[in-house]
């Protein structure tokens, strides 16, 4: 007789939440700080560096309020927002984005590889746990809260 594996805890899933929601923040913070900076002057930069502040917001409240069978999706938007603004910078970095090169010595470089790079890796790890523990509990092969 098989025993019923437990789900992920409660508090480790709100804790993913509100890590994942904390990181899209960050990375909002940092850019409507470049934006201010000076970035906000840039064609093309600038308009998409208050985009993806906004964006990060949205997405940040929406990983933080979104009922138990949305989040697979916020978190997975979320995840996709952080890897694209991580690739955006990698290329500005390797061969220029929409005219503008930005060089690995930039003030805030470093923070945003690790923040967006963290923030993507804990998104996907909330959308996954919880769409398999949705997916699971569907097909009735668990997992089940004990206690």
């Amino acid at each position: 007789m098989s025993r019923p594996r437990p789900a992920v805890p409660g508090p480790l899933l709100v804790a993913g939440r509100v890590a994942g929601a904390a990181l899209l923040g960050a990375t909002a913070g940092i850019h409507l700080y470049l934006w201010d900076a000076g970035y906000g002057s840039i064609p093309w930069i600038g308009p998409l560096f208050l985009l993806q502040a906004i964006a990060a917001t949205f997405v940040g409240i929406a990983v933080l309020a979104a009922p138990a069978r949305w989040l697979p999706l916020a978190a997975g938007l979320g995840a996709l927002l952080q890897l694209g603004t991580l690739g955006g910078l990698v290329l500005s970095v390797r061969v220029g984005l929409l005219g503008f090169h930005e060089s690995s010595e930039a003030t805030l470089f470093w923070p945003s590889v690790w923040v967006e790079a963290v923030g993507a890796a804990v998104l996907v790890c909330v959308a996954v746990v919880r769409a398999r523990e949705r997916t699971l509990r569907r097909t009735g092969r668990g997992p089940v809260r004990t206690g």
